[in-house]
Parts: C-alpha cells; structure tokens; sequence
C-alpha cells in the first residue's frame, strides 16, 4: 500500500516541500530510504522502527521503501522522523493520511517529538504554496504560528501527532501575541549614548553612520570607549519592521538559534566575534550549510573588536558582502547564497601596544606599527565608510556631572534623516545612502561648481580611490540629510572628507 505525506526541506534559508512517499509491500523484510538522504535521514528508520515499538505500535515485517522527492535534491537532518511514521501508520490503516498538512519532527526512540531546525522558513514557503495546516514540535510552535494564516498544531509525542491526522476536535491549533513579542525588552534597551562622557566627535560620527547605514572603524587607545560605543550603536538604529523581523528570525531558524522564549527577532542584531574566528563561522558554510556571522548580522550590527587581531583571511572574506549585501557560497551539493545586509561596525589600537600617538608609554619600533596596520587590506579599508578618530577622555570630561545627549534624541535625527531617503529612493532598489550605486550618485548626488573644486582638490591631494571617492559622496549625502538640506553644500564634503582619517593619513 501506498501513502503520501507532506513535509519540508530547508535550502539556504528558504524552504521547499518534499513528499515523503511510504510502501509498504510483501517480500524479504527491509526498511530503505531513497532520495538523497544524508546519515541523519538514513537514521530515521531506527529511530522510527524504536519509537513505533514503544508506542505500541508495531511495524510490519514487510519491505517499506521511503521515497523523499524531489528525489535530485539533498535531504538533510532530522525533520523527516515524524512523516515517515505518519506514512507508515498510514499504510497500516492506523492514521489517515492527508496531503493538506505539512508535518516536521524529530522522534526520540519513546515516540517523544523533538524540535527542528529551520520550521519558519518551511512553513513560510508551504503557507505561499497554499498548505494551512501544519503538525510541528511543541518547542518549535511560537515560530511556526508566526506564519500568519497558518492553523499550527504542536506535538509533543507521536500519538498527538496521530490525533491530529485524525482530525481530533479536541486538539487546537497555537497562535502567538506578535505585539507582545516586540514589546519585550532586550539588554540594549538598557544601553544609551548618555552613558558616554566625552567623544562628541566620534558619536557624531556614529550618528551619520547610523542615517545612511555607513560602515564605520574608530581608532584609538585602550580604555576610549570604542567598544562601549558600539554596543549603543543599536539604540540609535531604527525598529525593526515586521518583513525585516521575519527574514532575520529565518536566518536564526535555520542557523538553530531561537529558543522557544525567543521565537521572533524583534530587535536588530549584534554580534560580535572573537578575533580567533574561522572563515566558515564568519561567513557561513560548513559540510552541513550553516549561516555564518555575517549573515547573522543581517539588518543588524556586526562589531569586530581589535580588526588587526583577526586573520587577514577571514577579513578578506567580508568584501563581497560589504559590497553586494549578499554571501554566496558554493559546495559540492549546490550553491547557496545567505543575505547580509549590514553595518560593520570595527575598532583598532594605532600600534600593537594601544599608545602610539597618545602615550609616551608606546615601545612599539616602526615596523611594528607598519606590520600591525597592513593586517587590514587596502580593498577593505576602502569598503569601510568611516575612519574615526577616539582619542582617550580628559578627567574633566570623565568627571563632569553635565548629562550627555540620550540615544533617544540622537535616534529622532537619524529617523529624520533615514525618512528623507526612503522617499528619495521610493523608485529604487535602495534604501540607504550607503547602498547608491555609481550611476545613482551622479543622479542624488550632484555637487555645484565650489563643491566639485573642494572635492577635485581633496581627491588629488589624498590619492584617493574610485571607492573612496564614491564613499566621501555618500557621506556628504547623508550629513546633507541630517541636515535637512536637498543639495550638497560645502560644508558637508568637508565633515565628510574629515570623517576619513586614514585617506588623509593623520594617523600614520
């Protein structure tokens, strides 16, 4: 006998139906699994035989084969546990199987349902194929009934599952308070540039960063409080909307990162790396494809604290995505491509020891100092906006009592600003200043005759790049927003040419 029974695959971070086809027929005893499956999906047939036995419910000593199509594709990981079951006991007359619910779980060896990786992008693309019904584990129901529309039924063990099938009345679908979700407080919430004593330059900077989603580097000693500055970084930055909530929450789905407390992303990420990272942890990859850092990061913040410290090799991985907002990552199996839309937010010491320039308690020879700056590659410094300058606070900033502007009033400016732009580019594929492509600045980005001679001049001067120069443009477009001025003035190439230290060289 024949049975068909829906469940979903994850490819990248988007999803993709597989019908799981059971058999069940006379010949020599055998339970095969076809359809690209890898060794987690090749378990399935003892933890599915295990479990079926402790739920009293023997399987049959006949040959079943399991089909997992489409059958050209590679299937990986656990989910498929409780589908074949369903499809067995279908085959045995013991459940009716039914081709309007899409069912995922993992089946412990008691007939537990455990939870799985990914349900949110896979409910996500089955609700847009037309399926509204869906049978997943109990920890994974907050983030599956995010699917707006979608009846979700969380089990905990197979015989709930069973009942479902059945059409059990007394089972009802789980629905979650969105709005609750995105009242709920965070550990940045707590964080606020008020706190920062001294700096004005560098959170100005910061602040015209955040308008245009500008990528930013802050140099200075030990102790000056770049770290401190960009873990505020996020209470500057505009709320997440739903849409943005949801592909990032898809990200972490598949990523395995959300917890059942935790099943929506309300608040833009921030992550921050140690300098030992690997490429793959940064950039995403492995054997079994997993979002890396920078995908994590995405519509959010990744900070890379001490950038000189971390391996020019896996710097060197973040220049398609700083470019493109995208990484695209090819394997035997396929190629995947994981989002990056993000602002990298860095920071570095002048020299190894942290004092060159502000200290007589610099050691550090010239060479030194040569060999610890060339750890970062020109092509990307020349993809990092903003160099800034955080020199150490003075005790008299340190001790004053005065209270510091609040993240909450730097954020009204940057919304001003970020609001002139959606409308700038309504008819765009951008969003940000930063995102403007070269024919997109000659068109929002136009400069009068005294401007182009201040840029001309800054441009022969500094030997700035193609990028560089494209960059300074972009800055002076958003100071230009902040300031609520439709044309580029003067003073704004000069604060933007300001904002980029290392093309002036004041600090080498």
């Amino acid at each position: 006998m024949l049975a068909k029974v829906l469940s979903a695959a994850i490819n990248g971070i988007s999803g993709y139906i597989v019908e799981v086809e059971v058999d069940i027929s006379n010949g020599f005893p055998a339970f095969e699994i076809v359809g690209l499956p890898d060794n987690a999906v090749k378990e399935s047939k003892e933890r599915v035989r295990t479990a079926l036995k402790n739920s009293e419910m023997e399987m049959p000593a006949k040959r079943i084969t399991v089909n997992l199509a489409p059958a050209n594709t590679r299937k990986e990981g656990p989910a498929f546990d409780l589908p074949i079951a369903i499809g067995i006991l279908a085959c045995m007359n013991k459940v009716k199987a039914r081709d309007d619910i899409l069912v995922l779980g993992e089946v412990s060896l008691d007939g537990a349902v455990r939870p799985v990786d990914g349900v949110l992008p896979m409910l996500w693309y089955a609700h847009e194929q037309g399926i509204k019904r869906a049978v997943v584990p109990f920890e994974n129901a907050e983030e599956a009934a995010l699917v707006k529309d979608m009846e979700v039924y969380p089990v905990m063990h197979l015989t709930q599952a069973i009942a479902v099938m059945h059409g059990d009345p007394a089972v009802v679908p789980f629905s979650v308070d969105v709005d609750a979700l995105f009242s709920e407080k965070s550990e940045f919430d707590m964080t606020d540039f008020s706190d920062v004593k001294g700096q004005e330059n560098v959170k100005r900077a910061l602040e015209i960063a955040a308008a245009g989603m500008h990528n930013v580097l802050m140099i200075g000693p030990p102790g000056s409080g770049k770290t401190m500055m960009a873990k505020r970084m996020p209470s500057i930055l505009p709320d997440l909307t739903f849409e943005e909530s949801i592909e990032i929450t898809k990200i972490y789905s598949v990523a395995g990162l959300l917890r059942s407390k935790n099943s929506l992303i309300t608040k833009r990420p921030f992550r921050s790396p140690h300098h030992t990272i690997s490429k793959v942890a940064m950039v995403g990859g492995g054997r079994v494809p997993k979002p890396g850092e920078v995908s994590l990061s995405h519509n959010g913040i990744l900070f890379l604290d001490e950038l000189p410290e971390f391996d020019r090799p896996v710097l060197e991985e973040l220049r398609q995505p700083l470019e493109d907002s995208e990484i695209t990552i090819s394997r035997v199996n396929g190629t995947m491509t994981y989002p990056a839309n993000l602002m990298l937010v860095a920071s570095m010491n002048p020299c190894p020891c942290g004092y060159h320039g502000y200290s007589s308690k610099c050691t550090c020879r010239e060479s030194e100092i040569i060999r610890y700056r060339s750890r970062i590659s020109g092509p990307l410094m020349d993809r990092i906006d903003v160099h800034i300058e955080a020199a150490a606070v003075d005790f008299d900033k340190m001790g004053s009592t005065a209270p510091s502007e609040s993240s909450a009033e730097i954020k009204k400016r940057v919304l001003k600003a970020r609001d002139i732009q959606q409308k700038r580019y309504k008819d765009e594929n951008v969003y940000f200043n930063s995102q403007l492509s070269a024919r997109q600045i000659n068109k929002y980005c136009r400069l009068g005759e005294t401007e182009t001679v201040l840029m001309k001049t800054a441009f022969e001067r500094f030997g700035m790049s193609g990028r560089a120069y494209h960059k300074v443009l972009k800055l002076a477009r958003t100071i230009a927003d902040l300031d609520g001025s439709a044309d580029i003035k003067q003073q704004h190439i000069a604060e933007a040419l300001q904002l980029r230290n290392l093309d002036r060289k004041t600090l080498l």
